[in-house]
C-alpha cells in the first residue's frame, strides 16, 4: 500500500447538502469549491442539475471556474439528467441507480434485466458526449454479489471508466467491504472501484479504508462528514487515515483541512464539534497530568501526528486533571518564573476551581490564583 495514489471525490456540495435541513447559498458553493481545490481533491460532485434553477447555476458556475479539481454532476441514470448535465459544461457525471434487490423492487418497482438495460443506453449517452462516467451502484453493500458483478461488467463494456461501490445505508462493516471489493475487483477487472460509505454505524472512514485496501482506486468523502442521517466519510479522516494507517498518498495539502472545515460547518449551520476526529478543538488538547507530561517532554507520546499538519494548534488545558507540570508551562508561557515551594498549594487551589466551577481555568485565573497564593505565604512569611 506505501505510496500508492488513492483520489479523493468530494461531494460535500451534493451529497453533503443533501443532509436534512442544510442549504448552501450559491456563494457558498463557489467558496467550498474554491476551498477543496485549493487543497487539491481530485474531483468535486458540485450538485443535481436535474434540480434545475439555482442548483443548475451553481453547478454551471463551478464548472466554469477553471478548477484544477474535476468537476462532476450527480445524474439518475437517465437521459434527461445526462442532458441537463452536460448543459453546465462538466467534465464527469455520476450515474446513479439501485442495485439492490430491496430497492429495485420496492423503491423502482422494476426488475433486474431493466436497471441493466437503462444504465446501459445511460451510460452510452454520457459516453458519446465526452465525459468522464462513474456508475453508482446504489446501495451495493445489500446486492447480490453475482448481480453486483453482472452490473459492474455490463457498465464497463458500455464504457463506463468507474463503479462507484455505495454502502448506502451505512450496514457494512470493514471486514466485510474488503471482501465484496476484492471480488468486484477481481471478477470485473479493468473498471475502477470507487468507495462511497456513509456512517447510520460509525464505521464510513473505516469501510472507506477497507475498500482501498481490497483494491479501490477512489473514495468520495465529505467535509466534516456532512451528509444524509448520520453523515459520509469524513474528508479529514480519510485523508489522514490513508497517509498514516496505509501509507497512502492523496495530494491533498492537508494543513487547510481546519479552517475548510470550520467554514463548511458554519455554511451549513453545523459547527464542528469539539471531539471531532482531526480538526476539533478538542483533538489536540491535554489536560490530564499523565499526559501533559508526556507531550511536554515529547508531543508523539499522546498524538498521532503534528496539529499543525491539518492547521490545528495544541491546547494545554488546566484543570481538574492537571499537575504541576502543565501549571508550570502556563505560567512559564506568561513569563513568571514559578515558586516551587508554592506548587502543591497551587495544584489544589486550582483543582478545587475546576471542580466548582465545572470547566478549566483560563491563563489570566491560573495567574490571578498564583499570585493569591504568593500573597498569602508572603503575609505569612511576615507575620
Amino acid at each position: 500500500m506505501a505510496g500508492r495514489r488513492v483520489f479523493i471525490l468530494d461531494t460535500t456540495l451534493r451529497d453533503g447538502e443533501q443532509a436534512a435541513g442544510v442549504v448552501f447559498t450559491p456563494q457558498e458553493k463557489q467558496n467550498i469549491a474554491c476551498l477543496l481545490d485549493a487543497l487539491g481533491v481530485d474531483e468535486i460532485e458540485a450538485g443535481i442539475p436535474i434540480m434545475g434553477g439555482p442548483e443548475k447555476e451553481a453547478v454551471r458556475r463551478i464548472a466554469r471556474l477553471g478548477l484544477r479539481a474535476r468537476v462532476v454532476a450527480w445524474n439518475r441514470a437517465l437521459a434527461e439528467d445526462v442532458r441537463q448535465s452536460l448543459e453546465c459544461d462538466v467534465e464527469a457525471v455520476v450515474l446513479s441507480i439501485s442495485v439492490s434487490d430491496i430497492q429495485i423492487r420496492k423503491k423502482l418497482r422494476t426488475t433486474r434485466p431493466w436497471v441493466l438495460d437503462t444504465m446501459a443506453r445511460a451510460v452510452e449517452m454520457a459516453k458519446g458526449h465526452g465525459v468522464y462516467v462513474s456508475v453508482s451502484a446504489e446501495d451495493a453493500s445489500r446486492a447480490d454479489p453475482a448481480f453486483l458483478a453482472e452490473f459492474a461488467r455490463t457498465a464497463r463494456d458500455a464504457g463506463a471508466d468507474r463503479l462507484r461501490f455505495c454502502d448506502t445505508v451505512g450496514l457494512m462493516h470493514p471486514f466485510a467491504v474488503h471482501e465484496a471489493v476484492a471480488r468486484l475487483v477481481g471478477e470485473v477487472p479493468g473498471l475502477p472501484v470507487e468507495m462511497h460509505t456513509h456512517n447510520d454505524l460509525g464505521l464510513a472512514t473505516a469501510n472507506a479504508l477497507a475498500g482501498v485496501m481490497a483494491g479501490a482506486a477512489c473514495v468520495d468523502v465529505t467535509v466534516g462528514g456532512l451528509g444524509e442521517r448520520a453523515g459520509n466519510a469524513a474528508l479529514e479522516e480519510v485523508v489522514m487515515g490513508l497517509k498514516y494507517l496505509l501509507g497512502c498518498e492523496t495530494g491533498v495539502d492537508t494543513r487547510g483541512l481546519a479552517r475548510l472545515a470550520e467554514y463548511v460547518g458554519a455554511a451549513a449551520g453545523r459547527p464542528v464539534p469539539a471531539a471531532k476526529p482531526v480538526v476539533g478543538r478538542a483533538v489536540f488538547a491535554h489536560e490530564s497530568g499523565i499526559h501533559v507530561d508526556g507531550v511536554l517532554k515529547d508531543p508523539s507520546t499522546y498524538e498521532p501526528f503534528d496539529p499543525a499538519e491539518v492547521g490545528m494548534v495544541r491546547r494545554l488545558v488546566v484543570g481538574k486533571h492537571s499537575g504541576v507540570a502543565a501549571l508550570v508551562n502556563c505560567l512559564e508561557r506568561a513569563g513568571i518564573e514559578p515558586d516551587e515551594d508554592l506548587m502543591p498549594e497551587v495544584l489544589a487551589r486550582t483543582r478545587q476551581w475546576a471542580n466548582d466551577l465545572k470547566r478549566g481555568l483560563e491563563d489570566w485565573e491560573l495567574i490571578r490564583l498564583y499570585e493569591q497564593v504568593r500573597a498569602e505565604r508572603a503575609r505569612a512569611a511576615v507575620s
